[in-house]
């Protein structure tokens, strides 16, 4: 179940980020329809176990595809409510979600421009722990890239490099160390 939202933002809690492609799912290149998107191993496990230790549970992903012209915002919405429906399949649940079209190099000029939402930039980070009751202090991200390593340092989040296989087991000891209350 998506969490409520707490306005007072009086009940901060923690948050566990995880880029999309490569974390969440197997990375096949530029991901524009639901048919080339699948979860990594246990992927719907660690999501369900990260809302079970009482975390918020987000993604942040860049999506250059779509300034490269390979696929519109549409088709990443597609994917999206795929992605969801995989999890929600297995009982688990993301939060909210955020992710930056934007490139420097950008075939399309409507979206080529530098962007603190692109990854390693904070910009994504940020505007979720801004829309939420989080807790950036008790937070962390899980990518598999510098730029997602850079990105959690500079919004003051710890950052876990995962290096594929089992999502679930590389999350545990995660959340084994994390002080929830």
């Amino acid at each position: 179940m998506p969490a409520v939202r707490d306005p007072d933002r009086s009940h901060l809690r923690p948050a566990a980020f995880f880029d999309r492609d490569g974390v969440l799912n197997i990375d096949h290149g530029y991901i524009d329809r639901p048919e080339r998107f699948d979860l990594v191993e246990n992927a719907a496990a660690a999501v369900r176990a990260c809302h079970e230790a009482g975390l918020l549970v987000f993604v942040v992903t860049n999506q250059s595809g779509i300034a490269r012209g390979y696929f519109d915002e549409a088709a990443l919405d597609r994917v999206h409510d795929h992605m969801r429906g995989l999890l929600a399949r297995e009982g688990a649940a993301i939060d909210d979600l955020r992710f930056c079209p934007h490139h420097e190099d950008a075939m399309l000029p409507h979206y080529r421009r530098a962007c603190d939402w692109r990854k390693p930039g904070p910009g994504m980070i940020l505007d979720l722990a801004q829309a939420w009751p989080v807790d950036l202090s008790r937070s962390f991200l899980v990518g598999d890239k510098d730029t997602d390593m850079e990105a959690a340092a500079a919004a003051g989040i710890a950052g876990f490099r995962f290096g594929g296989g089992d999502l679930l087991a590389f999350v545990r000891p995660i959340l084994n160390g994390l002080r929830v209350d």
